[in-house]
């Protein structure tokens, strides 16, 4: 595999883990555990049967908790701290193929972790602002879906992956801003009368 397609793979698995960094860690050891894949060496740790015990946990633990309202937002928040190192570290060592980390792939993993991570926070935070819970499932259970098949798609199509990670990350962050300057655009000012003048 070349240079640039393993450069849009790490892209989209720190996409991925800026959106569900578990899952994202379980289904990449899964797929090396079971020689679906071939992992560059500084992710061969990931199909460890420590790392993917845990982590299958924590993605099982973060499915509930991410359908909760008000709970999905405080997981978000807390998870900030993990997601952008995370995603860092998985773009890194995807190019990686001593198991030497590139600082410059470090920065573009943190990078692209952090926008795809404010961006499904920003938009749970705006969903939670409505007190019906049916939305907030939709959107966890997208969230899901598009992990699983982000993964199987970012191996087999990276390019494709990485076009529509783009066009969906544009997407969204259009739909938020618009969003959030209807919600709390200010009210024009009125002019005072002459009348009313003291």
């Amino acid at each position: 595999m070349s240079e640039a397609h393993l450069f849009a793979i790490g892209v989209l698995l720190a996409w991925l883990a800026g959106i569900r960094v578990y899952l994202t860690v379980f289904g990449i050891g899964i797929a090396g555990y079971f020689g679906w894949l071939d992992l560059p060496q500084a992710l061969e740790v990931t199909s460890s049967p420590w790392v993917l015990g845990v982590s299958g946990v924590l993605a099982l633990a973060e499915f509930f908790a991410d359908k909760i309202p008000g709970v999905d937002s405080g997981w978000d928040l807390l998870h900030t701290l993990l997601r952008v190192p995370a995603g860092a570290f998985l773009a890194a060592a995807t190019l990686s193929p001593d198991g030497h980390l590139g600082a410059g792939m470090l920065a573009t993993g943190a990078g692209v972790a952090l926008t795809s991570h404010v961006i499904k926070a920003g938009s749970r935070a705006l969903m939670n602002t409505s007190p019906e819970p049916v939305s907030n499932w939709t959107a966890s259970v997208t969230e899901d879906a598009v992990v699983v098949g982000g993964l199987a798609l970012a191996f087999a199509h990276p390019w494709i992956a990485l076009a529509i990670v783009v066009a969906v990350s544009l997407s969204f962050a259009l739909l938020l801003w618009w969003i959030w300057r209807k919600l709390f655009r200010r009210a024009p000012k009125r002019p005072v009368e002459a009348g009313t003048r003291a």
